[in-house]
């Protein structure tokens, strides 16, 4: 059970929701009303407020633009028969924002914290849920250093802040993918695993150049060989081979372990698939390509959801998919969708009630 900890609410004098429009919007581009606020100083998170969204000061020589010690996360809300509002899986982001906190040498944000204060912000800006099919109530938990010093070491301040976006459909269209083989995402002992802003910061040059070659995004291998996968940009990756699941394994550290990377693979044991858990090379992926063992490659993640995946470029390998033939990748997007907006009873109580 979930303590309860309210914050100081601070309501806004005029809502911009008479001005905007929910259908079809922009993922991360417009933003509810409120923001929800905590700092951190004299070793213990002070009491959490709920303000009106905006922008805030920071000081020229604040720890985190230099140093980075920021993390962050992102969770969805969505509409359930009712009328009433459901979270997927928040305290599995909790438990991934802890560890990234820990990481990152940053204080812990309690569940109390965490979890209330979320609740009470969705519950203020309840108006700002999108009630259109495919739209969600995109959730963004974050972490960064506050200090007023230019030294490297961890800080002695932080602000923990939510913010809420209402967001329509993401990724509509399957996904080409370009396989790189010179830059590196991660490295074991590093901070992959982490969802620390810097690893995104650093994925953007290798991006932006598969961007230009006509790609949406990268998929990572490994920093030694090039050839083990590690992950796409925004997504973990899964592929059919023949009638079983392969996904990289998260034992090296440099893969974010994403909620619902663990929700697919739990829904597939489910339905009584083969799934493993291992190291995949590419060699091996482009080898069952040829012998026409390869069905299907999609990715997952919060954003994404379950995003089909038409194309693998890797070397002198080009990989084209029918995903309208995918049949795993299809029936996972349903039915995590269903779960997610009450159509489909949620066995594993996967959804939390705002």
């Amino acid at each position: 059970m979930v303590q309860r900890m309210r914050p100081v609410v601070q309501k806004i004098e005029e809502s911009r929701l008479d001005s905007i429009t929910l259908e079809n919007l922009p993922f991360g581009k417009i933003f509810s009303d409120h923001m929800l606020v905590a700092d951190f100083r004299d070793g213990a998170w002070q009491s959490p407020e709920i303000i009106p969204y905006g922008p805030f000061e920071v000081d020229p020589s604040i720890s985190t633009l230099h140093y980075g010690q920021a993390i962050f996360e992102g969770m969805k809300a969505f509409r359930v028969p009712g009328g009433g509002i459901s979270i997927f899986r928040p305290l599995e982001n909790l438990r991934r924002f802890q560890r990234s906190a820990a990481r990152m040498e940053m204080p812990e944000v309690s569940e109390e914290l965490f979890i209330e204060g979320l609740l009470e912000l969705i519950r203020l800006d309840a108006g700002w849920m999108p009630d259109y099919p495919d739209h969600t109530l995109y959730i963004r938990p974050f972490m960064f250093a506050t200090d007023s010093y230019i030294g490297v070491r961890p800080a002695e301040t932080y602000r923990f802040m939510i913010i809420l976006s209402p967001s329509g459909p993401f990724f509509l269209e399957p996904q080409r993918i370009f396989v790189e083989s010179h830059y590196v995402r991660a490295v074991a002992g590093g901070i992959g695993f982490a969802k620390a802003a810097g690893n995104y910061g650093a994925s953007m040059h290798a991006t932006a150049l598969a961007r230009a070659k006509g790609f949406d995004q990268v998929l990572w291998t490994d920093p030694v060989e090039h050839k083990y996968v590690q992950e796409i940009g925004m997504m973990n990756v899964f592929f059919r081979i023949d009638d079983r699941i392969v996904t990289p394994s998260l034992e090296e550290g440099t893969i974010l372990p994403g909620v619902t990377r663990s929700s697919l693979i739990t829904l597939l044991r489910d339905w009584g698939v083969q799934v493993e858990e291992c190291r995949v090379s590419m060699d091996e992926l482009a080898d069952a390509y040829t012998r026409g063992q390869l069905k299907e490659v999609f990715g997952a993640g919060t954003a994404a959801s379950v995003s089909m995946i038409r194309e693998l470029s890797y070397q002198e390998h080009s990989m084209i998919f029918d995903v309208n033939a995918f049949s795993l990748a299809h029936r996972l997007r349903t039915t995590l969708k269903g779960i997610q907006q009450g159509q489909i009873a949620d066995t594993h109580g996967w959804m939390m009630p705002v």
